[in-house]
């Protein structure tokens, strides 16, 4: 893994994390939770162009041992340092002919269990039965993202678009779609990671050449809060 990559874009990818067995066993527990995921259950979403399921490690906690194997524990505490645990999970699988995009953003906010008068937290969010919140910046500055693909992902399937660097700006939002500067796609393959800042700014496509794209997004801090954070299995 490239960590002078990493620190100065803000991002970086590494390929063959997860063995084709490993990604398997993975698809079975996803796929065993969305036949068995009710309806009316608000961490499922599924419409015809997206199925997804937020709080993921919560929601289907059959992954966590799947997910954090002794490799991504290693690379986790190597690359992000010691006392990193989940703080906002969410699995998406964007479908072959999928029209569904996102315009250039930064992920600000984490998953908590309730609201709280917490200095230098707010906005705060509800989606379905769990609150949402933007902490203060700088533990946004600390978040690392690791991005888990289970499809080989490039342009055709709405791979990932970054703006290199824009991490480093501190919290800003573009009023334009097409910002003008210039921009790099990150092509992972099956099984491969892609380790990303979450202030740095990206963006998807629509899908074009009828391919899936599944990808588990983990967003990970060492900050300590008075309140609860996600329920996952911290490495």
């Amino acid at each position: 893994m490239d960590m002078q990559e990493l620190y100065v874009k803000g991002y970086t990818t590494a390929e063959g994390i997860f063995s084709p067995a490993e990604m398997q066993a993975i698809f079975a527990a996803i796929e065993e939770a969305g036949n068995l995921g009710s309806p009316s259950n608000p961490a499922f979403r599924r419409t015809s162009d997206l199925f997804a399921i937020r709080r993921f490690l919560q929601a289907v906690p059959a992954v966590q041992s799947l997910i954090f194997t002794p490799r991504l524990n290693a690379l986790i505490k190597e690359v992000f340092g010691p006392g990193y645990f989940p703080v906002r999970s969410i699995y998406f699988d964007k479908p072959p002919g999928s029209n569904w995009f996102v315009a250039w953003h930064q992920d600000l906010t984490i998953s908590v269990d309730r609201k709280l008068p917490l200095p230098g937290f707010g906005p705060w969010t509800v989606k379905g039965d769990h609150f949402g919140v933007q902490p203060p910046p700088n533990i946004l500055e600390g978040m690392y993202t690791i991005r888990i693909h289970l499809d080989d992902t490039d342009e055709s399937n709405g791979a990932l678009r970054v703006l290199p660097g824009s991490h480093c700006n501190g919290i800003e939002r573009y009023s334009s779609s097409t910002p003008n500067t210039s921009e790099d796609t990150c092509r992972v393959p099956s099984g491969g990671i892609m380790v990303m800042r979450p202030l740095l700014q990206h963006a998807s496509s629509r899908s074009s050449a009828g391919k899936r794209r599944r990808v588990i997004h983990i967003e990970f801090s060492n900050g300590r809060f008075t309140c609860r954070l996600e329920l996952g299995r911290a490495p």
